[in-house]
């Protein structure tokens, strides 16, 4: 019965998730100590042997049980484990067909997105979920010590904690880059302000600096993401939900809302913003920058390496550089940084052994086990001097290039640090990660709050819409197609269509957040 109502009741539930569209998370740095010792140990094992374990994962390129993390678990744990992974393509599908059938997994990955986050909120709710309190207060001694309380209390469903947070690293990932050698072509400086940064987009379209004539495109940025990052911060604009006057407010019901609207509609009149931005597409706005027609590019720092080898192929020449969090009206800047749960682990009540999938993640998350799981040993993966973890390649790639794919929560006061190693695979990588997250002020930086907040049903049923709803109009303004007297009957559609409802739900969990 409850497998046929569990099938019934999820199929609608994936059908109304949506998925956010925020930006991704910013580091906030954490221990630069080369840690030792384990936490509290956890209870003496039995001599009982341990049981296999089922584990299902988030879909990857390479067969979790043949990567090398596998058997560096196996050796630490004691514990085997058969991993599987759900499908690339509507693993919310899969998930569901899995749980309301009872598959005996002892361990179930998945992202943390707001959808998987609603998916695990109804299981829970059908007692389809092993309560996990208990078992850790016996069984977890190492899962406490790593894993704060804050994101404990945010995966709690109806005041029970039925999952492992894996904490996401908050590090701020898209920003405005530049090329270099248009200003220095031109004399100028890498802006620092909004105005400036106008007055170095109007140079580029009046004195072409590339030399693409009618094709030369001062800023390109891509239709589905109308709120162009670091700009957007000038207005109090960097996530999809900020704080006004001590209120969450979505960025169409913000008062600045409409000033960022004229202010990108002039861009664009004045051919300062790409024509094309509407229709363009990741790939388009990527390929305008690298083949030297654009001069600024929303991009994220992951991207930069990528991007740097496909505009050096067209001119070898060309530098490019990111652009520091812009000041706007009143000095006021912003750059959005991800927060929340990268991903979460549950137990579903069919598993044959909860008790011992609780001692096994417990195990992984003894400091020694999981430092050796996530960035391997020292002078054989990694090297760590004057405080950095710094890869040796191939081998780093090679065998720990997936190591995040096992985590189970994280030793959250040191996994910032450690992570790190992985953008020092590229001094571009690094350089882009390091400027925007430990160079630019501190207050340039701003977490999205919603990230951290628990299961929210109004919010998880109509966040998918409504972003879809904002973006779209945003660009119909920003090109003319509606006039900005439609403003106040575009803002009464997005409350009547859940924006109400969702800012009473958010707006009840913040004042509660901020006592």
């Amino acid at each position: 019965m409850l497998a046929l109502s569990l099938i019934t009741s999820l199929a609608v539930t994936a059908a109304a998730c949506g998925s956010s569209t925020d930006t991704k998370p910013a580091n906030t740095g954490g221990s630069t100590a080369a840690p030792t010792g384990s936490a509290t140990p956890a209870p003496a094992a039995s001599n009982a042997p341990k049981p296999a374990l089922r584990a299902l994962q988030i879909w990857q390129k390479d067969d979790y049980n043949t990567y090398p993390v596998a058997k560096v678990l196996e050796d630490k744990t004691g514990y085997k484990v058969q991993y599987d992974m759900l499908p690339q393509d509507k693993p919310e599908d899969k998930l569901n067909l899995l749980i309301a059938s009872g598959e005996a997994y002892d361990a179930i990955t998945t992202v943390g997105s707001s959808d998987f986050k609603a998916l695990y909120s109804d299981y829970a709710k059908r007692g389809a979920l092993v309560d996990l309190g208990p078992l850790i207060d016996k069984f977890g001694p190492n899962i406490k010590a790593a894993i704060s309380q804050e994101s404990l209390d945010a995966a709690k469903v109806d005041g029970k904690l039925y999952a492992i947070p894996t904490k996401t690293l908050e590090f701020v990932g898209n920003d405005l880059m530049i090329r270099q050698d248009w200003l220095d072509k031109l004399g100028l400086k890498v802006p620092t302000t909004l105005d400036e940064f106008v007055a170095v987009l109007k140079a580029f379209k009046e004195k072409d600096p590339g030399g693409n004539g009618a094709q030369n495109v001062p800023l390109t940025i891509k239709g589905d993401s109308p709120f162009i990052d670091n700009i957007a911060g000038t207005f109090g604009l960097m996530n999809s939900w900020n704080d006004v006057g001590g209120k969450l407010v979505p960025r169409p019901l913000d008062p600045a809302y409409k000033d960022y609207l004229a202010f990108t509609a002039d861009l664009f009149k004045q051919g300062l913003l790409d024509k094309e931005f509407a229709v363009n597409k990741d790939a388009n706005m990527k390929e305008k920058f690298s083949s030297g027609k654009a001069g600024v590019i929303v991009l994220h720092w992951a991207d930069v390496p990528t991007v740097a080898d496909a505009l050096k192929k067209v001119q070898p020449d060309a530098k490019m550089v990111s652009v520091p969090a812009l000041k706007g009206k009143d000095g006021k800047m912003g750059l959005s940084a991800g927060a929340g749960f990268d991903r979460i682990t549950y137990i579903p009540k069919a598993s044959k052994h909860a008790e011992d999938a609780i001692k096994w993640m417990n195990a992984k998350l003894d400091k020694d086990t999981f430092k050796l799981m996530a960035i391997g040993e020292e002078g054989k993966h990694y090297t760590f001097k004057d405080n950095a973890y710094t890869p040796i390649l191939p081998i780093f790639t090679d065998e720990r290039n997936q190591a995040n794919n096992y985590l189970m929560g994280v030793d959250e006061k040191n996994y910032p640090t450690y992570w790190q190693a992985r953008v020092r695979k590229d001094p571009r990588l690094f350089e882009a990660w390091e400027f925007l997250n430990v160079k630019q002020p501190a207050n340039s930086r701003f977490p999205d709050v919603l990230g951290k907040s628990p299961y929210l049903a109004d919010y998880s049923k109509n966040n998918g819409a409504l972003n879809t709803l904002v973006n779209d109009q945003t660009v119909k303004f920003i090109v003319g197609a509606d006039p900005m007297s439609s403003l106040d009957a575009f803002m009464a559609k997005y409350k009547a269509s859940g924006g109400d409802a969702s800012a009473k739900e958010i707006n009840d969990w913040y004042s509660k957040l901020k006592k």
